[in-house]
């Protein structure tokens, strides 16, 4: 991320509005760019479905399919996404770019092999026929890939390539489904089929760029899962993460307003469609974050851990401290200004906006995208300080707010459905606060006493942790070995 921030702070010295908008469009793309389209491929999917008269049942198998992918390839990675990225950030500073392309492959297989595995006997037995599971498996593993990819390509400063891969991705999926769509060919596997495509001109793409930027080498792919027993909390904070934000669709599948769609598809359209609406109200503070917080916050930071490394004065470090953190409140407090306009106005105008899509809005879905936009807005600025907890190295703080969040957000949701189907939303809601509240109360403790965690919360003896992965990792080296041995 500060690697981002540099090159956008670089963007953003260029005057004019086109080069503003260019790096907000930038910031956009790479930090929500999978799932921007994940939610734009989902809301077109219904538009071209209703265009061309596809069955409603076809059309909600459709979206099913995608759904379940998308989630499930996004909790198969959610647990290797930020050990990684502290994996390549530990690279880069040592100037091991070598390192890099292989752990990108290492992990890739290994979230293939073990997602694949799951997801595969899940279709066994989900009532799709084999061409809807095969669309459904290539679909996931597509985007346990992309997934992955977005953990490396925050190290890449090609804009403009990422840009390209974004709007490809779009155009090519939206494209090919409406060309196969207009010819005849409404179905479901067509809506599956061009949506495998766009995301493999994604994966296709964001892969070439990988390979230009880090070097290939002969080195071990395994070296990164030494990384997770180390920052295992970091694994588990990611998990958490994702567990809190889309436990409550999985619940809500559960509940009285289920649909079941096709064997073991269920859904629940007035619930699904509003939450994918409302989620698009935080990115506008997911953008800010890196563009604010990022680019303002990380001068201030590099400053002020400079001067413990290069051994400076106790009064330039507490300067140092206190222009750091007036800049990081105010960062704080612009972003959750912007939020709170979006959020009010998203609310305000629901109705006018919403009600001339052709997503079939009624009294109940506003009710819904209402709840969740003020749920998922909480949600994002409890995430903002959890990310700036990270930025401090505060591991146990971020497990301990990712924890409380997973913890609330799924139990309340439970504790919903024995209320009435209108407030189906509140239980994610009352878990998004609580992640706030405990982000905040975490990061206000955290800064009060930084001088401390950083001199005398360190460890004074080195210690390498060997745990379960590392032997993982040492069995997957000593194999490879052997059948490089037996190949020569």
């Amino acid at each position: 991320m500060a690697g981002i921030g540099f090159e956008l702070k670089k963007l953003f010295s260029h005057r004019g509005l086109l080069a503003a908008f260019r790096a907000y469009g930038y910031a956009g793309v790479i930090t929500a760019g999978p799932m921007l389209l994940s939610v734009l491929l989902l809301l077109g999917v219904m538009f071209l479905s209703d265009h061309f008269g596809l069955d409603g049942h076809l059309r909600e198998l459709g979206v099913s399919m995608i759904t379940y992918s998308l989630l499930g390839s996004l909790m198969v990675t959610s647990f290797f996404s930020m050990v990684v990225t502290r994996y390549v950030a530990d690279m880069l500073y040592e100037e091991q770019m070598k390192a890099i392309m292989p752990s990108f492959w290492g992990s890739t297989s290994l979230m293939l092999v073990f997602g694949c595995l799951c997801y595969g006997i899940f279709l066994a037995f989900a009532g799709a026929s084999f061409i809807q599971s095969c669309l459904c498996m290539m679909l996931f593993a597509e985007m346990i890939v992309n997934w992955n990819a977005m953990s490396y390509l925050t190290a890449i400063k090609s804009y403009r390539g990422l840009m390209c891969s974004f709007t490809a991705a779009v155009a090519v999926a939206f494209g090919l489904c409406w060309l196969l769509m207009s010819s005849g060919y409404v179905s479901v596997e067509t809506i599956m089929f061009s949506v495998c495509v766009g995301y493999g001109v994604m994966l296709c793409w964001d892969v070439v760029l990988l390979q230009r930027y880090f070097p290939q080498s002969d080195l071990s792919p395994w070296t990164f899962l030494r990384w997770i027993d180390r920052f295992m909390r970091l694994a588990f904070s990611g998990l958490f993460v994702h567990i809190g934000l889309f436990s409550h669709l999985v619940i809500i599948w559960c509940s009285p307003i289920r649909v079941q769609v096709q064997g073991l598809f269920y859904g629940a359209p007035a619930h699904d469609v509003a939450a994918l609406t409302a989620f698009i109200t935080i990115l506008i503070t997911t953008i800010n974050f890196v563009v604010s917080v990022e680019v303002n916050f990380y001068p201030k930071y590099r400053t002020y851990v400079s001067l413990y490394n290069d051994k400076g004065n106790v009064g330039d470090i507490l300067k140092a401290e206190q222009d750091m953190l007036d800049v990081l409140k105010s960062q704080i407090l612009y972003t959750a200004i912007k939020q709170l306009c979006v959020t009010t106005l998203s609310i305000a105008l629901c109705e006018l906006i919403l009600g001339n899509l052709p997503l079939g809005f009624t009294d109940l879905m506003y009710g819904y995208f209402r709840i969740l936009s003020i749920g998922y807005g909480l949600y994002t600025m409890g995430n903002v300080m959890m990310l700036l907890l990270l930025y401090f190295t505060d591991y146990s703080g971020a497990l301990l707010c990712t924890f409380f969040f997973a913890v609330a957000a799924t139990g309340l949701t439970i504790a919903s459905l024995w209320l009435p189907v209108a407030y189906y939303g509140v239980g994610f809601m009352g878990g998004a606060a609580v992640f706030y509240a405990a982000s905040l109360l975490r990061l206000s403790w955290f800064t009060r006493r930084l001088p401390y965690h950083i001199l005398a919360r360190q460890p004074i003896v080195a210690m390498d942790k060997r745990g379960v992965f590392t032997k993982i990792g040492v069995f997957l080296e000593r194999s490879q070995r052997r059948k490089m041995k037996h190949a020569d």
